[in-house]
């Protein structure tokens, strides 16, 4: 192999955080202006853009993580000992954890072999009396099936909590993402489409829950009030912890939100470029490419392949890794887990998540993908194979 096509091969990794060019101007007007802790000026500005995408009564609130942006709405469920909480096994671990630290019995139940989000018709044989909520996942930015959920929801008296990592400029039915269940969560990891290194946010759908969450989210004390003047000190009132973002990190944060449509509209010509560069091949050899049913709109997160089984999953990753194609797979089931195990109350049969976690390849999509490379990388694909 030359030197040149070796060079080529090197340049194609899994994920390269996309930076827009204003990052570093923010920061350092965040700086100038004395104020890099939580809630300035950029923690607002952020926040008023989410809001004005919502384009709804929502109210959101930045937070160091999406993992802590969970945490806040596990506190707020107000757990009592033997509490549960249903989620789908196929997530992240973040998802269940952080109802877990909080009190919750987790309740695993499997994933439609389509979507790869929770199946909707097995929600209602899980529930009993302890059941508080029910924690859907966005799989790769393509929305569960939220009529039903939602109504399984209100005939239990359930609270549904959306992990909308994935999912953020997603929609339901013209619905957007995150403003569906009556509280939702973002991230703006490294690996998502709007990035800020570490970083997440609180989406807060129904009214009851605002001003404990700002309390939660300031390390349990009502601080939020006393600068509105609502009261004349602050102190410790309830649960909580230090959730909040730096303004630094919003700074950053608000200058890739402000790029948002030209993010979105890149990783969408990337997603396409590559549905229809592998369609033929995957019905050639038995692979799957990912289905996103009509009238929802993606969030173009991520792109997989479904590969035959576990063994020629393990021959294409090799065959990529050895031609510079970072590829991976994606998580192992919760319910699988030594603590999934050890703390789950229903939800050791998932037959679909064990199946997907094995065959499943997550191929390199981010924002600076170059044609050249992503040419490059559909041209071996389709190789593999023949």
């Amino acid at each position: 192999m030359n030197s040149v096509k070796r060079n080529r091969l090197n340049i194609i990794p899994f994920n390269k955080p996309y930076v827009t060019g204003d990052e570093i101007g923010y920061m350092s007007l965040a700086m100038k202006n004395g104020h890099i802790s939580g809630d300035g000026d950029y923690t607002k500005k952020a926040q008023l853009i989410l809001e004005q995408h919502f384009q709804s009564q929502t109210k959101v609130l930045v937070t160091t993580s999406c993992t802590h942006a969970l945490e806040i709405a596990a506190i707020l469920l107000k757990l009592q000992p033997e509490d549960e909480v249903i989620f789908p096994s196929y997530t992240f671990v973040s998802t269940a954890l952080a109802f877990v630290m909080h009190g919750a019995t987790p309740v695993f139940t499997d994933i439609r072999p389509d979507t790869l989000n929770i199946d909707e018709t097995k929600i209602s044989g899980l529930i009993t009396d302890k059941t508080r909520a029910i924690v859907v996942v966005h799989y790769a930015g393509v929305s569960c099936e939220m009529d039903v959920i939602m109504a399984i929801a209100t005939k239990n008296n359930l609270l549904v909590i959306e992990d909308n990592a994935h999912g953020l400029y997603g929609q339901y039915k013209n619905r957007k993402l995150g403003t569906i269940g009556h509280l939702a969560t973002q991230s703006f990891h490294e690996t998502k489409n709007i990035s800020c290194g570490e970083g997440g946010a609180l989406v807060i759908n129904d009214d009851q829950f605002l001003e404990r969450a700002e309390i939660i989210r300031e390390k349990g004390t009502n601080r939020a009030s006393f600068f509105r003047g609502h009261v004349d000190k602050y102190s410790w009132v309830d649960k909580g912890s230090s959730y909040i973002m730096s303004d630094l990190l919003a700074a950053y944060l608000t200058a890739q939100l402000l790029h948002a449509e030209d993010i979105q509209k890149q990783r969408r010509l990337i997603w396409y470029e590559y549905y229809h560069g592998l369609e033929s091949w995957a019905k050639k050899i038995g692979a799957s490419l990912p289905v996103v049913p009509y009238e929802y709109t993606q969030a173009y997160h991520m792109f997989y392949l479904l590969m035959p089984d576990s063994k020629v999953r393990t021959q294409f990753l090799k065959y990529l890794n050895e031609n510079g194609i970072q590829a991976v797979f994606h998580y192992i089931p919760l319910h699988s887990s030594r603590m999934g195990m050890e703390s789950v109350r229903g939800g050791r049969d998932c037959p679909v998540s064990e199946a997907i976690s094995k065959r499943i390849v997550r191929l390199p999509f981010f924002f600076d993908l170059t044609p050249e490379q992503q040419e490059y990388a559909i041209e071996k694909i389709i190789l593999f194979g023949t």
